[in-house]
């Protein structure tokens, strides 16, 4: 067994913390943040430094980026791998994930989540509490599909798109890089890179 360490210890950091622990994967959890405001423990787990601490650290530790901007969550990935730490996925043990799904480094299937026979999920994806995948979906890097949100069977959703809670995408739809679905809303047509789409059925917000 050996260490994790969480980068990110807001509200997103103590969820993953808590799926991490309750896999027993690991010997310890550690958490890494850059806020002034964080204390030295989050929930039973220590703060033991920045990001930069980590960057800088002789130590190589399994780590998981516990952070909720799309982006930064990819980026900060991307580059402690790169530096030699070796990314994980995190899965609750209550999630259920088909043994012909792929679930990607760095991603996180929390807490009643389910993932379907032949979705592919690539890195650094957030599927959060109590939200489907069902078969055959394609969900790209950096992407976080939030609280209770239902994809049907053959969604595409592009890199570092954010689909709110609650919301729902029906059968082959494609949703593109960028993207944001308002919580609640439904997604019955394809959706362009960088557009904002919220109600039901979801329509243009803004691009």
């Amino acid at each position: 067994m050996s260490y994790l360490a969480v980068i990110g210890a807001g509200g997103h950091g103590k969820v993953v913390a808590d799926a991490a622990f309750e896999m027993g994967c690991w010997s310890s959890i550690i958490f890494y943040d850059d806020s002034v405001f964080v204390k030295e423990k989050c929930l039973d787990f220590k703060v033991v430094g920045t990001f930069k601490d980590l960057v800088s650290s002789v130590d190589k530790f399994d780590f998981v980026v516990a952070i909720g901007d799309n982006a930064l969550r990819l980026e900060k990935s991307k580059y402690l791998r790169s530096i030699g730490h070796n990314l994980v996925s995190v899965v609750h043990p209550s999630a259920n994930i088909s043994r012909y799904a792929h679930v990607g480094d760095g991603t996180v299937c929390l807490a009643g989540s389910i993932i379907s026979a032949g979705s592919y999920l690539s890195e650094a994806v957030i599927v959060n509490t109590n939200a489907s995948v069902d078969h055959d979906c394609r969900v790209f890097d950096g992407v976080h599909i939030c609280p209770g949100v239902k994809l049907a069977g053959n969604v595409e959703i592009g890199e570092c798109s954010w689909i709110g809670i609650g919301a729902s995408v029906i059968q082959s739809t494609i949703i593109g890089k960028n993207v944001t679905v308002g919580a609640g809303s439904a997604v019955i047509t394809n959706l362009s890179d960088g557009i904002t789409a919220v109600g039901v059925p979801a329509k243009i917000l803004k691009s």
